[in-house]
């Protein structure tokens, strides 16, 4: 009998958010040797402490084979880097993603007014000779800072079709949506308004007509608010003007935009400290928002943190661009798992070590006394014996299997 705290209990968040995970393989005859909870844990957990691919995470797994048998037998011992790669090709990332989101939604606690922001990204390595690379457009929660879920676009389409899709993915209600301007559709605005929501969408010369005339009432009209924020870091210093008009009499398209309330200018400054070189940029958006222009300011920024905070991490502490996974799925389903492991270093604040650092601290040599718990294992072969916990797994607050 398993302890009640072990990943593959019934009422475990790993159970529950990954149990009706279909198993691509043909279970119930030939040769089955390893269950598929052992192998998405044995990944996850990998994936967590530093492993970049398949051979990576294999090696993992036979060096910690000790530590995974604290959570499940492992009877047939670890899978090679084959099966591995083979089975997460298979795998159905859209049934993957759906568990992903059921997960991230244990994590997540969005409050009213936080900024959700949909951008895409190209997973580079993904490229066959036969196949594109798959591109992603995902939802970040830019305060919970979490990727809610994502999406994969089709090879034949674009982010305009796969952005309703991942729209209905998401639990969004009285949260502000933000997308750049690929997603500046009526149809989009209509959908996060039915969602609970309000967007703020950045307009350019996609929606021509649309900015023209938003250039016009900016010269016709007095903002009703204006704001400027000043900023220094990284080598520049950057100035921020935004200016906020809502009424809107002369915006002839106004009664196209389902709960259209104001439109947005922000004018940028930014000056490179060490060159002295000084770039200015001029963005326009329409939002369903009726606030000020120091809230809208603040918002917009905030909208870079699905750049800075999660596109960033993903090419940077997991080199998410340098994989080379082109065989089916298993791009998709490996990034679901990156954003898995980022979650969980992004909850993780018992330490102030880097996200890098954090992932190559193995398990079993975490500071006991700040990231595990004593717990006991009930596998008939080690009966009741004492175990440790990584904290990064196991912690209350970050209940990825509780």
């Amino acid at each position: 009998m398993h302890d009640s705290n072990s990943p593959r209990d019934s009422n475990s968040v790993f159970h529950t958010s990954f149990s009706p995970l279909p198993d691509p393989r043909r279970t119930t005859k030939g040769h089955f040797k390893y269950p598929l909870d052992e192998i998405l844990f044995l990944t996850i957990s990998a994936v967590l402490c530093g492993a970049d691919g398949w051979v990576a995470v294999h090696t993992f797994g036979k060096s910690k084979q000790a530590w995974l048998r604290q959570y499940f037998p492992y009877e047939n011992g670890i899978p090679s880097h084959d099966v591995l790669g083979k089975l997460f090709a298979l795998i159905n990332p859209v049934a993957f993603n759906e568990c992903f989101s059921k997960w991230i939604n244990s994590l997540s606690d969005l409050t009213a007014g936080e900024v959700v922001a949909i951008d895409g990204k190209t997973l580079c390595g993904s490229a066959s000779a036969d196949r594109p690379a798959f591109h992603l457009v995902s939802a970040y929660a830019t305060q919970n800072r979490l990727c809610l879920a994502q999406q994969c676009v089709d090879e034949k389409s674009n982010e305009i079709t796969a952005i309703p899709v991942l729209l209905d993915m998401l639990a969004i209600q009285s949260c502000v949506v933000t997308i750049d301007a690929m997603g500046c559709q009526k149809e989009i605005a209509q959908k996060i308004l039915d969602k609970g929501a309000d967007y703020i969408l950045m307009v350019k010369d996609n929606q021509k007509s649309l900015k023209q005339q938003i250039e016009k009432v900016f010269a016709l009209e007095k903002p009703s608010s204006s704001h400027q924020q000043n900023d220094m870091g990284h080598g520049r210093v950057e100035k921020r003007e935004c200016d906020v008009v809502d009424k809107l009499t002369f915006l002839d398209d106004r009664s196209c935009w389902p709960g259209l309330q104001g439109i947005v200018r922000i004018k940028s400054e930014r000056a490179e400290k060490k060159t002295g070189k000084i770039s200015q940029e001029t963005r326009y958006y329409i939002s369903s928002l009726k606030e000020g222009a120091p809230q809208f300011n603040a918002k917009v920024r905030q909208h870079w943190a699905i750049e800075n905070n999660l596109h960033w991490s993903l090419d940077v502490v997991f080199n998410e661009d340098d994989l080379l996974m082109k065989s089916g799925n298993s791009a998709v389903n490996f990034s679901i798992i990156s954003k898995m492991a980022l979650a969980l270093l992004d909850k993780e604040k018992s330490t102030k070590m880097s996200k890098p650092s954090k992932r190559l601290t193995p398990p079993l040599m975490m500071n006991t006394e700040v990231y595990c718990s004593n717990v006991k294992s009930d596998f008939p072969d080690r009966p009741h014996q004492s175990v440790h916990r990584h904290g990064l797994l196991y912690d209350g607050h970050l209940p990825l299997l509780h």
